[in-house]
């Protein structure tokens, strides 16, 4: 679950009160109410993913500062799981907005992957450029950021996952 959120990570660009410095596995990060929000799962130099409580929170690098005690944001955890959940339910809102039969699908990749035809609960059911059929779960689906309905696989894999299957 390593997609960063880029309305969070905005905001808390706009609030990081010291320059980015490297976060470690572990670390634990401090508000600035003086109260610890959570531990650093993974880092790298644009991004760092941090666990508070049942989240993993993906944030920009550069929104971390240094404080006496190791790494903070210039926010509260309450804060930081308030921005975090209006995320999660303005990207569940337009999922279910843009998951509908007859929308078009692509890939991670971005390529074309087909129209839906039908959703039976949980799962998809895709109509592809050759008429075949493809069915995913519908966890595998975002809106990027443009707004285009994507499976979260990228063609290839989805290419050699049927093949797979097919035996």
């Amino acid at each position: 679950m390593k997609k960063i959120a880029l309305t969070a990570a905005a905001a808390l660009a706009a609030l990081a009160a010291n320059p980015a410095l490297a976060q470690d596995a572990g670390d634990t990060v401090m508000g600035n109410d003086g109260n610890p929000i959570g531990t650093v799962a993974d880092s790298n130099e644009q991004a760092v993913l941090l666990t508070v409580g049942e989240y993993q929170i993906p944030l920009p690098a550069n929104a971390f500062g240094e404080g006496e005690n190791g790494p903070t944001l210039n926010i509260t955890r309450d804060q930081l799981v308030q921005l975090h959940e209006q995320q999660l339910a303005a990207a569940e809102e337009a999922l279910a907005a843009a998951l509908v039969e007859g929308a078009t699908v692509v890939t991670a990749d971005p390529q074309p992957l087909g129209t839906i035809d039908t959703i039976d609960g949980s799962n998809v059911v895709i109509t592809r450029e050759d008429e075949s059929k493809v069915t995913l779960p519908r966890d595998m689906f975002v809106v990027d950021p443009n707004g285009a309905l994507m499976a979260r696989i990228t063609m290839t894999d989805l290419e050699a996952a049927l093949a797979a299957q097919a035996g």
